[in-house]
C-alpha cells in the first residue's frame, strides 16, 4: 500500500510539472509581446496616475502591468492598481480613460452614478471612450 502512495505521488507531481511546462510553450509568444510592451506600460501608468492624482489626491498601493487575459484593470481592496499590458499599444485618450476608471474605484469600489461623475471630472466624453474600447481596439484574449 506505501509503495501505492509513493507511486501515485510521483505519477501526479509528474504531470504537474508537464502540464506547467506545456503551458509556458503556449504562450511563449504572448510573453513576447508582453515583455516588450510591459515597460512602456508601465512607465504610461505610472506618468498618467500622477498626473491625475494631482486632481483626486487618492492613496493607493502597489502597481503592477500583468497579461490579463479578460481585463484592461481591477483595483484590489488594499488599493493596489493593476493594468493590462496593452494600455502602450491603445490611444491616449483610451488609456487616461483607463487609468482614471481603476483610480476612482479608490474612492468609489462599484459602479454607481457617483463612481461615474468621479470618472466625468476627469474625461468627461468616458462614455464614447469606452464604446470606442468596445468597438475598435485591440482585443484582450
Amino acid at each position: 500500500m506505501e509503495d501505492y502512495r509513493k507511486l501515485h505521488k510521483r505519477i501526479r507531481y509528474f504531470f504537474r510539472v508537464k502540464r506547467v511546462a506545456v503551458k509556458r510553450k503556449r504562450n511563449k509568444k504572448v510573453s513576447q509581446n508582453y515583455l516588450k510592451y510591459k515597460s512602456q506600460a508601465l512607465l504610461l501608468v505610472k506618468e498618467r496616475i500622477e498626473y491625475f492624482n494631482t486632481f483626486y489626491n487618492y492613496k493607493y498601493g502597489r502597481i503592477v502591468i500583468r497579461n490579463q487575459k479578460t481585463r484592461w484593470g481591477s483595483c484590489s481592496r488594499k488599493g493596489n492598481l493593476n493594468f493590462n499590458y496593452k494600455i502602450a499599444l491603445l490611444t491616449p485618450n483610451q488609456a487616461d480613460y483607463i487609468i482614471v476608471h481603476e483610480l476612482c474605484h479608490l474612492k468609489e469600489f462599484n459602479h454607481s452614478q457617483r463612481f461615474w461623475d468621479l470618472v466625468a471630472q476627469a474625461v468627461p466624453d468616458y462614455k464614447e471612450v469606452r464604446h470606442s474600447l468596445r468597438d475598435n481596439s485591440l482585443r484582450l484574449g
